[in-house]
């Protein structure tokens, strides 16, 4: 089963809000997921961004492979720093 970290759209008509997730690459966008590891708004001043470090690091280590705006998001909350200075001891 190949793991994606990717968004789950929530929230109102042009009032958008994301769920990180982790979700089989196979299913659809804002259907079933794995694992909630936290959460994007970006109607916000300034956007915020919510993420459970430990899970996204233990998702990470298994192999999920994060979309390139989870990536993006992830690298703002330092979860990528940690990771990459995690592999590289």
């Amino acid at each position: 089963m190949a793991v994606k970290l990717r968004l789950k759209r929530m929230g109102a008509k042009k009032d958008p809000f994301y769920r990180i997730v982790a979700a089989d690459s196979r299913s659809p966008r804002d259907g079933r997921f794995i694992e909630s590891i936290g959460y994007y708004n970006p109607t916000s001043t300034p956007a915020e961004i919510k993420v459970d470090s430990e899970a996204a690091l233990k998702w990470l280590r298994t192999g999920a492979q994060p979309s390139d705006t989870v990536r993006n998001l992830l690298s703002q909350a330092g979860v990528m720093k940690a990771f990459h200075e995690e592999r590289n001891k």
